[in-house]
């Protein structure tokens, strides 16, 4: 069973949605407000969002685009806007689906399952570096025992590069990581990326260079040597 967290406005489709998750086995908690609902995922994380785009205060994808500077926190975004251009939107601010209203909660139910196992699946894959430890709080590691805190990017890159110690990785590979949705984004653009995330690795442990460039290619996380 998991926890997932339902933001939105409409009591009656709230109410659809909560009796189909429930029967297929979700404990869920339903949110009507985007303030509360960012301070939600943000402080106590559950293990989805079904996040609707119109809501009071703030809307849901400033929510998303919000959560996404922090976490790669699972969301399916919940919309009655049909056109391609704001579907696009959602996507390039990394919600991981997107589901267009009118629609039943079972089509609902089946992608939460499909998000969550996609989810679920990229973790398993990731065997971190035992130097780094991954927590459950949006964006905290330790490198060595010693707490840095990353963006959503930053942790994907961390991610990536520490699944594999010693192994170069291209920026092909790791625009693909930290930018899994967006498109038309330049490889460069992880180079600004990659370089936040060395000075908070060289801060939390300064004695060591975790990643290095490597010229032409891309960049390699390194152990320290024993």
């Amino acid at each position: 069973m998991s926890r997932i967290l339902l933001v939105e406005k409409g009591r009656d489709m709230a109410s659809l949605l909560l009796e189909g998750l429930q029967r297929a086995g979700h404990h869920v908690e339903h949110i009507d407000d985007g303030v509360a609902a960012l301070d939600r995922i943000l402080t106590s994380p559950p293990a989805l969002t079904l996040l609707d785009t119109a809501l009071p205060r703030i809307d849901g994808l400033r929510v998303l685009e919000e959560v996404r500077s922090h976490s790669d926190h699972p969301i399916i975004v919940l919309t009655a806007r049909t056109r391609e251009a704001d579907m696009l939107r959602g996507l390039e601010l990394g919600a991981d689906d997107y589901v267009c209203k009118p629609f039943s909660p079972r089509e609902v139910v089946a992608r939460v399952n499909t998000v969550l196992r996609r989810h679920a699946q990229r973790r398993r894959l990731a065997t971190p570096s035992p130097s780094v430890a991954f927590g459950d709080a949006p964006g905290r590691v330790q490198i060595e025992g010693r707490p840095a805190v990353l963006t959503g990017r930053e942790l994907r890159l961390l991610q990536t590069l520490s699944r594999e110690p010693g192994r170069v990785f291209p920026r092909s590979a790791l625009l693909e990581a930290a930018f899994p949705d967006a498109l038309d984004v330049n490889e460069r653009a992880v180079d600004g990326h990659i370089k936040n995330l060395r000075k908070k690795l060289a801060a939390a442990s300064p004695s060591h260079d975790w990643i290095r460039s490597i010229y032409g290619v891309g960049f390699v996380f390194e152990e320290r040597p024993a």
